[in-house]
């Protein structure tokens, strides 16, 4: 009950305000933001389970899509039950270090996702391209080290944007007009200079996500290369077929992720209850979306997955 005396200049706390605007049809925008969570938790915990489960899935591409599911899970639980507590029950206080922890998890689970989607075009690139050595190219053991990589670089690119922001004054607004603690929303309220702040945001979005998505390009490039040698038009079939998923994964991710962020710092003309709504969903439908178009495109997890379905 705390949450409801909360002031907006009580200085252990942030107001998230939820979507400001239609505070009316918060019950109403939560019926389907929580249909989303639910179902993407409940497909990604499945890929989770039988890629664990079955011992014939303990290969890259699977414990790839394992690594994927997680960074999926914790993007939308990152933000989904604060939101879902201030669209019910009206609970819209968070302490200072309650945001800035939120903040620090949000944006390190997207840049870890982005590091994967990488290392996935790079599976994919050496699948085509030298599929007689993908087995010792790519072991279990070196996918692991890669995904640990992609874990560091997402900390310690993340972690100056909580500790800028924890230098920040805050004055007496302490209103947030979001759902989560979005970086660049919690350093709009401040009264102090944020000129840092703004500038490291921007360059750490543009040259993490910049240099993955030249990665990646560059990984597909090479596929259709390898791709045009092939002279059996059915072989052609086969290899642009394992790369659809991965492709149609990389397109609902940084289309999203890309709106959101430069809504936030250029996206004057759009109406912020639009923007908001948009933002959370990319919290929510690419890891809905994500096991079923890769249950629908990978055979062998499809029909995994469809055993353990029916013996329920």
């Amino acid at each position: 009950m705390a949450a409801f005396n909360l002031t907006p200049s009580d200085p252990s706390t942030f107001i998230l305000m939820g979507i400001p605007g239609l505070e009316a049809a918060h019950l109403w925008i939560s019926i389907p933001f929580c249909m989303f969570f639910f179902i993407g938790l409940l497909g990604n915990f499945m890929v989770l389970f039988v890629v664990g489960k079955e011992q014939t899935l303990h290969k890259p591409m699977y414990l790839l899509l394992c690594m994927l599911a997680l960074t999926d899970i914790g993007m939308s639980t990152s933000v989904m039950p604060k939101a879902l507590c201030i669209f019910w029950f009206n609970w819209k206080g968070i302490t200072v270090d309650g945001c800035f922890t939120q903040m620090f998890f949000l944006h390190a689970v997207s840049v870890m996702k982005s590091a994967i989607l990488v290392t996935m075009a790079f599976d994919r690139y050496v699948a085509i391209y030298n599929p007689l050595r993908y087995t010792t190219i790519l072991t279990n053991a070196r996918i692991a080290k890669l995904g640990l990589v992609g874990l560091t670089r997402a900390v310690l690119f993340i972690l100056p944007l909580p500790l800028l922001l924890s230098r920040q004054p805050f004055c007496a607004n302490r209103i947030i007009p979001h759902t989560y603690c979005e970086h660049i929303a919690v350093a709009k309220i401040s009264c102090g200079d944020i000129t840092v702040n703004r500038m490291y945001g921007l360059v750490m979005a543009f040259v993490v996500i910049g240099l993955d998505l030249m990665l990646i390009a560059l990984s597909y490039g090479l596929v259709i290369r390898a791709v045009l040698r092939i002279s059996s038009k059915k072989a052609h079939q086969k290899a642009l077929n394992t790369c659809t998923a991965h492709i149609c994964v990389i397109l609902t991710t940084y289309a999203s992720y890309l709106f959101s962020n430069l809504t936030h710092r250029f996206g004057q003309g759009i109406a912020s209850n639009l923007h908001i709504i948009l933002a959370n969903l990319y919290f929510l439908i690419p890891p809905m979306l994500n096991p079923i178009i890769y249950g629908i495109k990978t055979k062998k997890l499809r029909d995994k997955v469809g055993k353990y379905i029916y013996r329920m």
